[in-house]
């Protein structure tokens, strides 16, 4: 990841490569997946790497849950993640579900 953030600033994924399922489960229900790490590609690597990185809600999925956006910088970079994440947060629609407005 050091050689990564060389060249570029941010490293931008999804929070998560599912949608949201019912509390309760460490896992999805559906048997897909039998662990955690699992799931969560996008996420706890970077607290191994010691990484600063942000997850901020960027949309609804078909069933109006929200989608989350996972902004990682450099070992030490946490303005770079701060302010990206404010510069979204301003300008991205807010979220509402259809049934919300």
């Amino acid at each position: 990841m050091a050689t990564f953030h060389e060249r570029f600033d941010l490293l931008v994924t999804p929070t998560m490569p599912i949608a949201p399922f019912a509390a309760g489960h460490n896992v999805p229900p559906s048997g897909r997946y039998n662990d955690w790490m699992d799931w969560t590609p996008f996420s706890y690597p970077f607290n191994l790497t010691q990484q600063p990185s942000a997850s901020m809600p960027c949309g609804l999925d078909s069933q109006g849950l929200p989608v989350g956006l996972h902004l990682v910088a450099g070992k030490y970079q946490d303005l770079k993640v701060l302010h990206a994440a404010q510069l979204l947060e301003r300008y991205l629609p807010p979220l509402t579900s259809p049934g919300m407005a």
